[in-house]
């Protein structure tokens, strides 16, 4: 009965495990510091006047760092542990921002930001310790309800990011008379706070060890491990490049938003965290439809279909007359593009058994930190030269293909299919539940 059970309701929340509960509820409060950075601290480092590329060129350190960390910490989880990353991650973040809050100088803003992705808008993940995180919940998590319960913690983490959204335009003007950089001191200590609850609420938790299976003595047994590994190494493989395409896309255009849309229609922080808040709040509830649509017509379907009317929406952004007009489309765009990822992860972690999750989080955060850490760069230099349309305009064709990509390549892992790969996946995440 507990199986059937929604995650979103009191009796289905509580049906969940004590980990899976602590790991939601860590990213729903990460996600909100993490709302607030995302719009503030680009704006934060224009009050420190910084360029257009240099804020661009600190976005791709974020994410090279984040890509070359990601893929240790998932392998290495994968035979230590994952609670052990997710505490120095907290603690690092910890020291990190206290770094920022005291001594501001630039070193230590470019160091920290690019280890823990300031201004990236990590939707509550754990930065490169994110593929630990992701590989932990999945074990926390029975296989059939995966979809649900992935899309459920994703629906959390928009929340979060639109309350955050909303601080990001009150916090600057919490303290009278502080203006300049100085007056983003509180956002950093909203990022600490949470950064101390979480700490304590992971700590608290106990990991129970998922054993890779002893290998068999028979031929047959050693041929069929070798021939599902074979699997699973391809269905990664697919997936890191399809990922690759979208995600240097995406990172085009997404961390710069508040910068272009500060610098087109001259908007401030109140404007665009509002319009952010909004997004995220209704991203959440789409989120949760998706959920219950990949029920209904598989993972792949209910990911890729909201992604084309996503590349409309996304082509059109540039070419509004006014900041309202701009913002109805990011919002809906917002809505139908972004609430997919929770089906994306949990399509992603089913690909492999328990035993390699964090290896295969670590390539799919991979597959997306590297090209996104690259496309801040490139748009931050095309908005330098004075293009304001060129860098959607590529962002939009990148996500297209891969909209047709995906399918494409990806329908013959679909869970339903039942491969020999994807059903031992399948039966490795019942049974860890």
């Amino acid at each position: 009965m507990a199986k059937e059970l929604q995650p979103y309701s009191w009796r289905g929340w509580q049906s969940l495990s004590h980990v899976a509960r602590r790991l939601i509820a860590a990213r729903f409060l990460r996600s909100i510091a993490q709302g607030a950075l995302g719009v503030d601290f680009t704006l934060y480092l224009a009050a420190r006047h910084w360029s257009a590329a240099e804020v661009g060129l600190l976005l791709m350190a974020g994410g090279l760092a984040g890509a070359g960390l990601s893929l240790l910490v998932g392998t290495v989880s994968d035979r230590v542990g994952r609670r052990v990353f997710l505490l120095v991650y907290e603690i690092g973040l910890i020291l990190g921002t206290m770094a920022i809050i005291f001594f501001p100088a630039a070193w230590i803003l470019v160091v920290t930001a690019a280890v823990f992705g300031f201004g990236r808008g990590a939707n509550g993940s754990s930065g490169p310790f994110a593929p630990a995180e992701q590989a932990w919940l999945a074990q926390a998590v029975p296989g059939q309800r995966r979809g649900s319960i992935f899309s459920f913690n994703a629906g959390l983490q928009f929340w979060g990011m639109g309350f955050g959204s909303l601080l990001a335009g009150i916090l600057p003007r919490l303290v009278p008379g502080i203006s300049g950089p100085d007056s983003y001191v509180p956002v950093f200590a909203l990022n600490l706070a949470m950064a101390i609850v979480n700490l304590l609420q992971i700590a608290s938790l106990r990991e129970e060890r998922q054993m890779a299976p002893t290998p068999q003595n028979s031929d047959q047994g050693r041929a069929d491990e070798a021939k599902v590994h074979h699997r699973e190494n391809r269905a990664l493989m697919l997936l890191t490049g399809v990922n690759m395409v979208n995600s240097l896309g995406i990172g085009l255009v997404a961390p710069l938003l508040p910068y272009w849309f500060h610098l087109k229609f001259g908007v401030g922080a109140g404007a665009i965290g509002s319009v952010y808040a909004l997004s995220f709040f209704l991203t959440g509830i789409s989120s949760l439809m998706v959920g219950k649509l990949s029920e209904r017509v598989g993972l792949i379907r209910s990911i890729v279909l909201p992604r084309l009317l996503g590349v409309v929406l996304l082509i059109a952004i540039p070419f509004m007359p006014a900041f309202g007009y701009a913002a109805v489309l990011y919002v809906a765009r917002s809505i139908v593009n972004r609430g997919s990822v929770g089906a994306r992860q949990a399509f992603s972690v089913g690909l492999v058994r328990d035993h390699r999750r964090g290896l295969a989080s670590s390539l799919n955060a991979v597959s997306w930190s590297l090209p996104a850490a690259l496309g801040p760069a490139i748009g931050g230099w095309l908005i330098g030269t004075g293009s304001l349309t060129l860098p959607f305009a590529l962002a939009a064709g990148l996500q297209l293909s891969y909209a047709i990509l995906f399918p494409t390549l990806m329908s013959q892992y679909e869970p339903d299919r039942k491969s020999p790969a994807v059903a031992v996946s399948n039966r490795g995440g019942q049974g860890s539940g």
